[in-house]
């Protein structure tokens, strides 16, 4: 019996079924991951600069008459200006590569360490510095294939060093551009409007609408039965899950009449050996198994038996926290800020008051949404159990921790006021408790700041 495709995560199901509130996710693809680290794009362009510095002079030995309109020097000259180029763009190269340290180390520094994969994952930073150093191994490359001395018969490849003029021209447009995007990717108000409209973004495809016919169910309890057989998957890799592919879970399920229960929510760490996946409803040979990623004869063939394979792939664990599938990440990221800001050392509330207003506009999105279910039922039958993010942790989120480190400052606890008064007439009814609750904290940490401001005022009279 063949089994049936899997339907991408894209798909649009039954809406009588749960599986039209899952969460629409930007899957991270193999190519997407090839291109990520920072030396990857630099290191493609001084390839193709190499290659093509040792392929065109080979090209241009088939013409035997001066071109027009292209570099007319002799071999004497020729040699002069990409020497010159050369020496001009390693200088250069080292140059951007130190404003691009020093960046970094403000950023760190003065907003968060969370910040830095912004300034790194910037294409125009990587273009800086990929064409600057392909420049220079361009005219490098380029060099040995000049031939002679002027006056005498020599070779000068006239396309390849007006190329070479051509790429300087292109290396001074990417530096302006660079200085450009550097004085203004280290403003604040830059910096928290990134992480704002990223974070909206993943809300929008995270938590369903408001009148999504599922969303507007009660939530289901589900106790897994006694009887049937479980099978545990452990992580076999340490770091944050980035990622759930839940509609292919599902369909997974469907298609083995099975249970997936995900115990590691997305934004969570997860270390090896860690229980990360149980099983319910599949025909074990044992009333409980258990399956470490071992590659032993009886994982092995119970693997390819219901295709685990598919479940370890629908889960995905890297290194860092990103904006995939994890609402919490642009909080969490925005709060630092703030709690830097709001830090002796530092000692800039303007900045926590920035990032409020930025929380502000994250929030207003928020509490018009539903939280996703727990149970996602198809046809009738529970397939897939999980512990979503809820709505209340995101609020909670990005106040706790802020109006912790405000008690001291005066603009943030009645700017969180002001958010908190504007978030209600929006608010969804389920949400009045978590705002009341952060509402009556934060009159109280302004109320003791009007006593405090008082008693030093009582103080200062005569």
């Amino acid at each position: 019996m063949t089994a049936p495709s899997h339907p991408r995560d894209d798909a649009q199901p039954d809406d009588r079924d749960d599986v039209g509130v899952l969460p629409q996710i930007r899957r991270t693809t193999r190519w997407s991951r090839i291109w990520r680290p920072f030396w990857v794009l630099p290191m493609t362009l001084v390839v193709v600069a190499t290659v093509v510095g040792a392929l065109l002079p080979e090209w241009e030995l088939a013409f035997d008459e001066s071109l027009p309109y292209v570099f007319q020097g002799g071999a004497d000259g020729a040699r002069g200006m990409l020497s010159t180029i050369a020496g001009a763009m390693i200088s250069v190269t080292g140059l951007v590569f130190s404003i691009t340290m020093v960046v970094i180390q403000l950023a760190s520094s003065q907003f968060s360490p969370r910040v830095l994969d912004d300034f790194l994952s910037s294409r125009i930073t990587q273009s800086t510095l990929g064409i600057f150093a392909a420049t220079f191994t361009y005219a490098l490359t380029v060099l040995r294939s000049v031939q002679g001395a002027s006056g005498e018969e020599s070779f000068v490849p006239q396309i390849s060093v007006t190329l070479g003029f051509l790429l300087v021209l292109a290396s001074v447009g990417t530096f302006l551009a660079f200085i450009q995007h550097i004085t203004t990717s280290i403003q604040v108000s830059s910096i928290v409007t990134h992480l704002g409209s990223s974070t909206m973004s993943v809300i929008d495809r995270y938590f369903p609408h408001a009148d999504e016919p599922a969303a507007r169910r009660p939530d289901r309890e589900w106790d897994p039965p006694e009887s049937a057989p479980v099978l545990q998957l452990e992580a076999v890799e340490h770091g944050y899950v980035v990622e759930i592919g839940y509609r292919r879970l599902v369909d997974w399920a469907a298609e083995h009449d099975a249970v997936v229960q995900v115990l590691t929510p997305v934004g969570r760490y997860v270390t090896e050996g860690a229980p990360a996946v149980r099983i319910h409803g599949l025909a074990l040979p044992e009333r409980r198994m258990v399956m470490n990623g071992a590659d032993d004869e009886e994982h092995q063939e119970l693997a390819d038996r219901f295709d685990l394979g598919t479940v370890r792939r629908a889960i995905v664990v890297e290194k860092d926290r990103s904006f995939n599938q994890d609402p919490e990440v642009g909080v969490r990221k925005l709060v630092d800020i703030a709690e830097r800001a709001l830090s002796p050392g530092i000692n800039d509330p303007t900045t926590a008051s920035q990032v409020t207003n930025e929380l502000h506009r994250i929030l207003r999105l928020v509490v018009t949404r539903r939280d996703l279910p727990e149970v996602v039922e198809r046809d009738g039958q529970i397939r897939l159990v999980h512990r979503p993010q809820r709505v209340a942790e995101l609020i909670d989120l990005a106040l706790e921790e802020l109006l912790h480190y405000a008690e001291e400052s005066l603009q943030v606890p009645r700017q969180v006021l002001f958010v908190l008064g504007r978030l209600r007439p929006v608010a969804l009814p389920e949400y009045a408790e978590v705002l009341d609750h952060w509402e009556r904290v934060t009159r109280q940490i302004v109320e003791r700041a009007r006593a405090e401001d008082e008693k030093a005022y009582t103080r200062r009279e005569p």
